[in-house]
């Protein structure tokens, strides 16, 4: 009686977890399609049908083709790193506070921009206008090395005591003040331009999403979204322990320092491309924790599934708020994290690990 009861309950739980995945997919499908017709060009679901059938004017094929189809999927890749990268950290450090942006890995990859543009003489600028005066790919390839040099160190702080989840977190933090203190000395240097060129960047944004980088970015995210999905029983393992882990074949600290190693390079591109999104990494695992439960092997797909649509959804609704006047996704996301980061700081988001 008791087994069926159990069973029940699981079968129960299961089927709540189908029905918020095929809920997250049906609007994944709707936000696409808002955020296609959404912005200061107005256009209907005649309009995209035309585009498709190639009956569309030359002006409607740029906007929609050059401009918001790229700027979709570079929220949908984005989202998915970001988020997936933010529930596997997660899991692997046990700390609902650690993301790749508390890390210190975006602020890494500032640094590297902020340097780029101060010694380089390098812009930072929006759509339409070459984000280098030299270089297209300049900025985002010193923000990528930067924030290569953060995970290394990051991981080599952490060796020197044991890869445990205390110790990395500790790094994280003094990595991040140190690249912080980078930014600030930068920003005290750079001229007029340059200052409003390093903040414009800090900023994160999807305008800067076009096809090159849209290959770049699917390259590196889809494999690495494969592979933590792929590792998720190991990183459910984890939540009861390291010792318990280890007794049952679970390699501890080279999955962890693989999970992280591939979580913080994912984040590096990202934020190399479009800037600083905050708190993706942060808010979407704990609100699909907070639906589904602690299990990973749930969460991690969950998580990458969702964090696509909330991206996508935050960026229509940065273009939609001041239209024609388009928000910077970043700063929209950290309206929306930072209360979340403060009530998780507080409350400490200690619930049970729930395994059904």
């Amino acid at each position: 009686m008791k087994n069926s009861s159990v069973i029940n309950e699981y079968r129960k739980n299961s089927r709540k977890k189908l029905l918020v995945i095929a809920s997250i997919c049906i609007l994944y499908v709707a936000t696409i399609i808002i955020a296609l017709l959404s912005g200061s060009a107005d256009y209907q679901l005649n309009d995209v049908f035309q585009l498709i059938t190639g009956n569309s004017d030359a002006f409607t094929e740029q906007i929609l083709f050059q401009i918001r189809i790229p700027r979709i999927l570079g929220a949908m890749l984005a989202g998915t790193a970001l988020a997936v990268s933010g529930a596997a950290i997660q899991s692997l450090l046990r700390n609902p506070l650690a993301s790749p942006f508390t890390l210190g890995i975006s602020g890494a990859a500032a640094f590297g921009a902020a340097l780029c543009i101060v010694f380089f003489n390098s812009t930072a600028l929006p759509a339409g206008i070459s984000e280098s005066a030299i270089h297209p790919y300049l900025i985002s390839l010193s923000a990528f090395i930067c924030s290569l040099a953060g995970v290394v160190l990051i991981l080599a702080l952490s060796r020197l005591k044991g890869a445990t989840p205390e110790i990395i977190i500790l790094a994280g933090i003094i990595i991040s003040s140190l690249f912080g203190a980078g930014i600030s000395a930068m920003q005290y240097f750079a001229d007029t331009v340059q200052l409003s060129s390093i903040v414009f960047w800090t900023f994160g944004d999807l305008s800067r999403a076009h096809y090159d980088n849209l290959l770049i970015l699917s390259f590196i995210v889809i494999p690495a979204t494969i592979y933590f999905i792929l590792q998720s029983w190991n990183y459910k393992a984890l939540q009861t322990g390291d010792e318990y882990a280890q007794s049952i074949g679970v390699r501890v600290k080279k999955v962890r320092m693989r999970g992280m190693i591939i979580a913080s390079l994912v984040t590096a591109v990202v934020v190399s491309f479009y800037g600083i999104i905050a708190f993706v990494g942060l808010v979407v695992p704990h609100i699909i924790r907070r639906i589904t439960g602690d299990n990973e092997q749930y969460l991690i797909p969950v998580s990458a599934l969702f964090g696509g649509l909330f991206l996508l959804a935050s960026d229509t609704l940065a273009r939609s708020i001041f239209s024609p006047v388009v928000m910077p996704v970043g700063i929209l996301t950290s309206f929306l994290g930072a209360p979340l980061f403060l009530f998780v700081l507080i409350k400490g988001m200690k619930k049970p690990v729930n395994y059904s």
